[in-house]
């Protein structure tokens, strides 16, 4: 299956990088158009793959098409490729917050896949959540499912509602666990410990924290509890935490953030 890009950007190189590793598509079965020639270097030099200034050759012939473009650019780009589609092609779009109906009209076809994916991805890890609109081929809905479990975990869902929702929990989640972890560093520096310590400490605590819920598949209340002593260090510490109110001010960022979302869909 010949594979498209319409942007060279971070994720859209995870998702080559990713497929090409992987197997799911030779580098001679890909094309990128990429408006920075700087950028146009890197990717056709480290990955062999074809590249282009105009988006009129990624239109043009692949299957599958990757819309990896920032959402203020799409108006740009719709312009420049809307009604230019063969009914064979599908659109994978990565473009955040940019709705099924609302990419359709923008460029004129019917075949679009909606994807979230988040950052981690970039190292493999990532979680992506995806649908599609049911004009697209089941061939292209499998090429979509292998493309996407190259760069981590990946789930279909059939309602586009859901998007939304993993767009604030799994896709804005990587910063809210960044933010976490550097909590935790400079709270270790603070009660003395020197930082590379600290930094060592913490990221060995957080990666083994999420592999025990993962692998033992244990609520995280039950985990939490086991570490509890009564009266003890830790009990101290979680109290702490929740006069804080951390908790709550975690969930009130997830419903944030899945209310800016359902917004920038709006337009």
């Amino acid at each position: 299956m010949n594979i498209g890009f319409i942007g060279g950007g971070t994720m859209a190189e995870a998702i080559l990088s990713g497929m090409l590793d992987a197997g799911v598509a030779a580098p001679a079965d890909v094309i990128i158009g990429e408006p920075v020639a700087a950028r146009r270097e890197y990717l056709a030099e480290q990955y062999g793959v074809a590249v282009s200034a105009v988006n009129s050759p990624v239109v043009g012939s692949p299957d599958l098409v990757v819309l990896a473009v920032k959402p203020q650019d799409l108006p740009k780009v719709y312009a420049d490729i809307g009604g230019k589609f063969m009914g064979r092609q599908s659109v994978l779009s990565i473009v955040a917050g940019a709705k099924m109906e609302s990419l359709a009209k923008g460029v004129g076809h019917e075949r679009i896949i909606r994807v979230m994916p988040n950052t981690p991805a970039q190292i493999g890890a990532g979680m992506t959540m995806w649908t599609c609109l049911p004009s697209v081929r089941t061939a292209h809905r499998e090429a979509a499912s292998a493309i996407l479990s190259t760069i981590g975990d990946e789930i279909y869902v059939d309602d586009e509602k859901y998007l939304d929702m993993a767009t604030a929990l799994s896709a804005s989640g990587p910063a809210y666990v960044f933010l976490i972890v550097e909590a935790l560093i400079d709270a270790g520096v603070y009660v003395g410990l020197p930082r590379d310590t600290a930094r060592r400490l913490a990221l060995q605590t957080v990666k083994g924290s999420v592999a025990l819920v993962a692998e033992t598949g244990r609520h995280p209340a039950e985990l939490k509890d086991m570490v509890t002593s009564p009266g003890g260090t830790t009990a101290e510490g979680l109290q702490a935490l929740e006069r804080a109110g951390v908790p709550a001010a975690i969930v009130d960022a997830v419903d944030a953030a899945y209310r800016k979302s359902i917004r920038l869909g709006q337009g």
